[in-house]
């Protein structure tokens, strides 16, 4: 859970501040959350994201179980948009592990993406907000404690239809702007409250916007500018995470204000070490499911190697870790990047 000379948190904390650590860190800003976490809050995964307490202690049991190296609230998608209004399926009868889904979404126009005033107050926000308390009560100076928040596009997306948004994207760009605008707003401010309740760093993830959704030049015009206000309003370390093949936009991703950029396995982590240069943060890109789930103890450790090698700051799943992954593959995760000390 520590080196011999800091803990889980003053490494992360330290890389954030471009003090580069040895060994690697091993963690991440999205969904950490374990079958394990769950068995000890004693809830299921349907129950766990309308329940504080429980989420927390889930979050926790990543690090306290494995020795990974932050503790990450939410474990869902949906928290902006039952702020908004929208209704969101728990699957709350189901024992397995059903991410929630919203709903109700509304058809694809500015005047239907309203900020409410009162955003901070509603929905989940306080209850992500309480989470992050407790957890940060708790094992604050142990480990770093992390938040995310959906990206501008993404977050539209979960509020208006996107295959509506998409053909907007096209159609109508004044229109796209004054959405992403908001919505911009509206991921600044759910930041700033996650900031405010105690997180260390927030991840932003633009999950809508990769080159194999959004051409390049759309990023550029349309995507690119609506992210810059959103870190330039987030204090603290943030990240910017983009699932999908980015490796052509990831210079752009650099530039966008966040103190870290974050990449899924598509990406050819060495080419965009290459591209991005030596002084930016990357961190990535770990497959979560086809290695971290589906793979042998060994053959994590030789995909966190790679990872190193390649020239990641920090080795993060290319998405949520799914809450099923085997406890061994865990700890050969951790293990494996306490090896290249």
């Amino acid at each position: 859970m520590a080196t011999a000379t800091k803990t889980a948190r003053e490494r992360v904390m330290a890389l954030f501040a471009r003090e580069r650590q040895t060994p690697v860190p091993v963690f991440s800003g999205m969904g950490n959350v374990t079958v394990y976490g769950l068995e000890d809050a004693g809830i299921g995964f349907a129950q766990v994201h309308g329940d504080a307490e429980a989420m927390a202690r889930a979050a926790a049991s990543s690090y306290e179980r494995f020795g990974y190296e932050a503790v990450v609230v939410p474990f869902d998608l949906g928290v902006e948009a039952e702020a908004m209004g929208r209704t969101l399926n728990t699957y709350a009868s189901s024992d397995g592990i059903l991410y929630p889904t919203v709903q109700n979404k509304l058809p694809a126009t500015a005047d239907n993406f309203q900020v409410p005033a009162d955003l901070e107050l509603r929905g989940r926000i306080p209850l992500v907000a309480q989470a992050i308390r407790l957890v940060k009560e708790r094992l604050g100076e142990q480990v770093a404690v992390g938040s995310y928040v959906l990206g501008p596009f993404t977050l539209a997306g979960q509020v208006l239809e996107l295959d509506q948004l998409l053909k907007l994207a096209g159609k109508d760009q004044t229109q796209m702007h004054v959405i992403l605008e908001r919505a911009g707003e509206v991921a600044a401010r759910e930041a700033e409250a996650y900031r405010a309740a105690g997180a260390d760093f927030v991840t932003v993830r633009e999950m809508g916007a990769a080159s194999d959704i959004l051409s390049p030049r759309m990023f550029r015009n349309l995507i690119q500018p609506h992210l810059k206000e959103v870190f330039a309003q987030v204090g603290g370390p943030t990240v910017l995470h983009i699932c999908g093949s980015t490796q052509n936009i990831v210079e752009m991703m650099a530039d966008c204000g966040a103190t870290a950029v974050s990449v899924d396995q598509k990406n050819d982590l060495a080419a965009s070490r290459a591209t991005l240069g030596p002084e930016k943060l990357l961190f990535g890109n770990l497959d979560p499911y086809k290695v971290l789930v589906q793979g042998t103890p060994e053959q994590v450790r030789e995909a966190v190697r790679n990872c190193v090698a390649a020239g990641a700051d920090a080795v993060w799943p290319g998405c949520d870790i799914w809450p099923t992954v085997p406890a061994e593959n865990m700890q050969a995760m951790m293990d494996a990047s306490r090896e290249q000390a």
